[in-house]
């Protein structure tokens, strides 16, 4: 039994990394109707970035994972504005051009930091707490704490705030938001930004936990995406449960079938997405095509 709750505690940690890029992936495709597939890649920057501000410049950890979703946030801006004149114009090109980006930002992390990858370091030295007999990383908690209030402050901004309304409006009927005086192109460039922070917040956060290479966006990226589509792609509480239920399935798929655990995961996120094409939450199908 400890053995089962040992591994459940590292699901969870793993899991809150996976929600917060399903978090990136639903809020721009609930905004504007499209899957980011250069966002994977904007998470192995941030990883990328935010190990570089804490390993060589030597700033705080946190310090440098602000620094590094600033960084990310930029880039999903440049992002959206390259795709914004193909918006209602040309979605599959919007498409390809951001798998393109994806590609691009792949090349120049390995033209900046080379193949070779590097190991991060915790920034908690202190040692696992111990919970009738669980040993809990402290940075297991730290991840899961700042995922947690990730989402405390989504959710707040989407709904407590103007902007966030007016996203939540342009999400809900696009030419209508137009019509009531909607920057649509500016909540847009807001929902490209605030997911590449996301990205960035959850690569900078797994450094620590997985090697950080050029191939770190793949990986995130394909067990994010599951975690958005198990949950309902466009759902942010989707994406929260969805990266969860990866993350506790992947652990335990690691711990009793190694060498075929990602085999396992995806068979059995296959079986579940045939029971319920839309997801846990199953949102209406967006298109803006």
């Amino acid at each position: 039994m400890q053995d089962t709750f040992q591994t459940l505690v590292s699901g969870l940690s793993l899991g809150a990394v996976y929600a917060l890029v399903a978090m990136g992936f639903s809020l721009v495709y609930r905004t504007m109707g499209l899957v980011n597939f250069a966002h994977a890649d904007i998470a192995m920057i941030g990883a990328y970035a935010a190990s570089t501000f804490y390993l060589t410049s030597e700033l705080p950890f946190a310090v440098a994972m602000i620094v590094a979703i600033l960084v990310t946030g930029a880039i999903g801006l440049v992002i959206e504005r390259v795709l914004r004149p193909l918006e209602n114009k040309d979605f599959d090109l919007m498409l390809i051009g951001t798998i393109g980006f994806g590609i691009v930002l792949q090349a120049v992390a390995i033209l900046i930091w080379g193949t070779t990858g590097r190991a991060v370091p915790s920034p908690l030295a202190s040692a696992p707490l111990d919970v009738f007999g669980i040993r809990i990383r402290t940075y297991d908690l730290l991840v899961m704490g700042v995922a947690a209030l990730a989402v405390v402050a989504l959710g707040f901004f989407l709904s407590r705030t103007k902007r966030g309304a007016a996203m939540q409006a342009v999400a809900m009927d696009h030419e209508a938001a137009t019509a009531v005086g909607i920057d649509v192109g500016r909540s847009n460039a807001l929902a490209f930004a605030i997911g590449a922070g996301l990205a960035a917040l959850a690569g900078g956060l797994v450094g620590p936990m997985l090697y950080v290479d050029a191939s770190l966006g793949g990986a995130l990226g394909i067990k994010g995406f599951a975690a958005a589509m198990l949950g309902g792609f466009g759902s942010i509480n989707g994406a929260v449960v969805g990266g969860i239920a990866i993350g506790v399935l992947d652990s335990y798929a690691a711990g009793h079938f190694q060498g075929y655990s990602v085999l396992v995961t995806f068979l059995v996120f296959t079986v579940a997405i045939m029971i319920r094409p839309t997801g846990i939450f199953g949102e209406r199908t967006v298109s803006r095509a």
